[in-house]
Parts: C-alpha cells; structure tokens; sequence
C-alpha cells in the first residue's frame, strides 16, 4: 500500500513539501536511495533490495507506509542538499520528464520492485501500534475493562494468526479467513468472550474451534493450562505450529470433535466455543466444573445468541449476552440437527 493518500488529501506534491521544508518539520532521516542501473533503470540501492523491514518514526502519529513489492520504504524524505540533486535528476531523465509531478513520478519508481523480492513479506504496519490502538479505540470503548484480558490482547500479536494476505488487516474490527471456510473472530469478540468467563491465573480451560490459534494464546496469557481441540486437522496442526513456535507451552492443540470435549482432562473451570451448534452440546456441560462459567454461540447462521452459562448445584444458569453471527459447529453437532 503507498501511502500517498495524505498528500493528496492536502493537495500537497513531493515538490510543494521540499519547498515548505515540511520535512524538517517532522524530522525524517533519508533510510533509502535510489540507483541508476545500466539499463537506465530505476531500482533501490543494491544493499537495501533484500530489507524489507525498515520503520521510521519520529515525532508522527502514524508512519506513511510505502510498499515496494516487498522492500519497505517507510518515508521518501529529502535533505536541503539532496532535494536539489533529485530535482536535477528528474528533470534530465527523459520517463521521468513525462510524468509531469514529482510526486507520480515517485508513485511509478515505487511500483516498478526489484525482481527479487516479493510483496507478499512485505510488513506494512507498525504491528505493536496497531495493537496498542486496537485495544484504545475498540476494546476499551466498548467496555472491555477487565486489565489482565486488556493486556493479553496489547501482547498477543494477532498478525502471526492471520494468512499472509490478510496481514495489514490484522488488526482492523472484523473477522478475516483462516482458510477451510474459517474464520478469525474479530479483536473485540474474542476480549469479550474471554472477559464473560472471569479467568484467575490457575484455571484450566477449555476451547473448542482452535482455528489459527490467536483465541488459544490470549487465554494462554490469563490461565495455567489451554485444551483447544479443532475438528479441521491442517487448522489444527498450523495453530498447534504457531503456538510453539511463540513459546505457548500452556496450551494443548488436538485435532477432533469439539462437540465430545476432551474429558480425559476434564473437568474445566472455564469453555470457550468459538463455532455455532444449535443446542449447547451435553458433553461439554459434564465437563465443566461446578462454579465453572461457558461462553457460547447458539443458533443457525444469521440468527444466533451468544450466551453465559453458569453451572450451579449440576444445573445451567444462562442469559444472552450478545448476537453474533459464527461459523457453524461441525461433526456430531450436525448429526444432531
């Protein structure tokens, strides 16, 4: 993504801002160059075609991210002295003295990548940030106020739990495909489940509908021990993956039936369903815990309840909490529709 939508919201081009001084406003070091090739090609320098990660930020709410088919230019900035010679060079260029604003010419450099690196391990945002905003502006506004799921959600990077192609929305309010018709619930969903169930540090949970793993890993940072299981094997084995290579020790994938639990480890203090079956399944009633607490969907797509169940003296106290609309809960659960 090249972030030129800021200059052309101000009507600014790259000339107008070197001749304001802009840039020493916002006191932006030169991270990159560019190379006259033979050819009378325009590429980055050879040095910086394999960096493909590079942040600058000083003094701005926001970097421009500028995405040069897997090379990141965070900033194009000019010294006094440098503008002068990259004016020159512009003008002397004869594709370039086609283009008749500095700033489309820059646009056209960026989009011509070298063929040696490929956009799709190209970072475009400042993830930690993100996770910082994603927790100030749809968490805590929304009443998420429980500190210890706050922080596990400003912890947890979410982008290492999404498909490649979906990593630059890793954090906006939506759900995003997994793959095998899944999805990633979006940020406020999954703090707000985990905050229903009242987690304390020794408890051990259960989940049923791994997915990518992200759900898994937030409880991992709240509770002592994670039972997740998922009933699709390639989900199960890529979260169980991602969650080791994190270092989350505390949470044990299997791949199955979500519907039957995992009683071999029961009973739980706290489940956690992340897929839609039209009844609340009995097995997973059995293996809660008395006092324990269960987090929901029922109902068919389109129409579904999330709901908190209680369990006291053997029976279920539960209300709805909030709709939502999840993928539905495969296996025996089927057989029972």
């Amino acid at each position: 993504m090249v972030r030129f939508d800021l200059l052309l919201h101000l009507r600014l081009d790259l000339l107008e801002i070197i001749g304001r001084n802009a840039m020493r406003k916002i006191d932006v070091v030169i991270k990159a160059v560019l190379h006259r090739r033979p050819g009378r090609e325009l590429r980055l320098r050879p040095d910086l075609q394999n960096r493909c990660r590079e942040y600058v930020r000083r003094g701005m709410p926001q970097p421009l991210d500028v995405s040069h088919r897997g090379a990141l230019l965070q900033i194009f900035a000019f010294v006094r002295h440098g503008s002068e010679r990259f004016l020159d060079f512009a003008r002397n260029d004869k594709e370039l003295c086609r283009v008749r604003r500095v700033s489309q010419s820059l646009i056209l450099i960026l989009l011509v990548g070298p063929a040696g690196c490929h956009g799709a391990n190209a970072p475009v945002a400042d993830f930690a940030a993100e996770r910082q905003r994603m927790v100030m502006e749809q968490l805590m506004p929304r009443g998420i106020h429980e500190e210890r799921v706050l922080a596990a959600m400003a912890k947890v990077p979410r982008e290492e739990f999404v498909a490649q192609d979906s990593r630059a929305a890793s954090y906006t309010d939506q759900p995003l495909p997994i793959g095998y018709g899944q999805t990633i619930s979006q940020p406020f969903i999954v703090a707000f489940m985990t905050e229903q169930l009242r987690l304390a540090p020794g408890d051990r949970v259960l989940e049923i509908g791994t997915g990518s793993g992200y759900q898994a890993a937030i409880l991992a940072e709240l509770v002592a021990e994670v039972y997740s299981i998922e009933i699709i094997e390639p989900l199960a084995k890529t979260a169980e993956a991602t969650l080791e290579r994190l270092g989350y020790k505390n949470v044990h994938v299997k791949a199955g039936d979500g519907y039957k639990g995992w009683p071999e480890h029961a009973p739980f203090d706290a489940v956690t369903v992340t897929c839609a079956p039209d009844h609340v399944p009995r097995p997973l009633v059995d293996q809660l815990k008395e006092g324990g607490r269960m987090i929901i969907p029922v109902g068919g797509f389109g129409d579904q309840e999330l709901y908190l169940l209680e369990k006291k003296n053997g029976q279920l106290e539960q209300r709805a909490v909030l709709p939502v609309r999840f993928v539905p809960m495969a296996g025996e659960a089927m057989k029972r529709n």
